[in-house]
């Protein structure tokens, strides 16, 4: 976060810009926010987006005191932010990704998200990670650095979750010796043994009860895997526990619970684009997207706060009950001086 070291004089801030956010319906710039207030020019909210200098530490820091830093669970995934019409030679955060909504590679922004559920039932991102492809790196080593980051920062989860593409061997062990419990989805063809040492088969030849069947995964060691079946598509997880001897005590019902928590970061996912507008954003210097990326992700975290205790019903019921009014006199105005008649239609602007 940018120090500050005089008071500021600046007229936009990211209270104004996060409010901006959580209630414009379509049209999110600099343009459309100083038209909406009036006293405030486009050239004061740019300069409010590229002058910031959030970092997922700030995001921790905020989040930390609203949750129960230990016994919860910690979920991984990406999601891609597309810009399908802007210029990736002008924005370097901006690249080809693969996208799981699109089941093919789109053109956006890629960003990594650890994303936490307390025993209370609360659950917010505690980091992240803009994917720069000038770094480097790759998701899984992003995903190691965010989870060693948390665990430094004072988080104490009890499970580690993600989908196939986080199951790699490296990630497994990695997870194992930090000492979470895990729940990862794995591919049909991962080689597992019934028998330690025994002739390996591809997971998706096995007869895998309710229940779960205790296997040994190559290059991991002894798990549990489960097999369920979503949209006439068979998936399989693993589980695995720090104490092997509670490996086989794990039912049906504890693998559901952890699923669905896990579940949560893909509607986490679809709510920052869907009312927090993380999508929609003019500008092209990194470090102004980095912060209306800052901004919308606590624009999620503000509308979960307001849903865990009691003020809303869900992500989306502010959004969709703040204009209830407007509509409503619309609807009732124009009726009374009725302009639903074709011949006089321009009577209702």
């Amino acid at each position: 976060m940018r120090n500050i070291t005089k008071p500021t004089t600046a007229k936009c801030n990211r209270a104004i810009y996060t409010l901006f956010l959580l209630c414009e319906p379509k049209y999110v710039s600099c343009v459309r926010l100083a038209q909406i207030l009036g006293n405030l020019s486009h050239d004061s909210i740019n300069r409010f987006l590229w002058r910031e200098d959030y970092t997922p530490k700030d995001l921790f820091d905020e989040v930390a005191p609203q949750i129960e830093l230990e016994g919860g669970t910690l979920s991984v995934d990406d999601t891609v932010i597309d810009r399908p019409y802007s210029n990736q030679a002008k924005a370097e955060l901006i690249d080809y990704f693969y996208s799981g909504k699109h089941k093919k590679v789109v053109k956006g922004i890629n960003v990594v998200t650890l994303y936490y559920t307390d025993g209370q039932g609360l659950s917010v991102p505690v980091n992240y990670r803009i994917v720069n492809k000038q770094e480097g790196k790759t998701k899984h080593e992003y995903f190691l650095e965010m989870l060693a980051e948390v665990k430094a920062w004072g988080l104490k989860a009890e499970t580690a979750t993600g989908d196939s593409w986080y199951a790699s061997k490296n990630n497994l062990n990695t997870i194992k010796d930090k000492g979470f419990q895990g729940l990862f989805a794995l591919e049909a063809n991962r080689l597992v043994s019934v028998e330690l040492e025994t002739k390996y088969v591809q997971v998706q030849t096995l007869d895998i009860p309710q229940d779960g069947l205790i296997v040994y995964l190559k290059q991991v060691g002894r798990v549990k895997v489960f097999r369920t079946v979503l949209k006439n598509e068979i998936r399989y997880y693993v589980m695995f526990v720090p104490n092997l001897d509670k490996l086989d005590s794990i039912t049906w019902r504890e693998f559901q619970k952890i699923h669905d928590q896990h579940w949560g970061i893909e509607e986490y996912h679809r709510a920052l684009k869907q009312v927090c507008n993380i999508e929609r954003f003019q500008v092209r210097e990194s470090r102004a997207i980095r912060t209306h990326i800052f901004c919308a992700i606590r624009c999620f975290v503000q509308l979960e706060c307001l849903r865990f205790k009691g003020q809303i019903i869900n992500w989306y019921s502010l959004q969709r009950n703040l204009f209830t009014e407007v509509i409503r006199s619309f609807i009732v105005n124009n009726l009374e001086s009725n302009c639903l008649d074709l011949n006089n239609w321009e009577g209702i602007v």
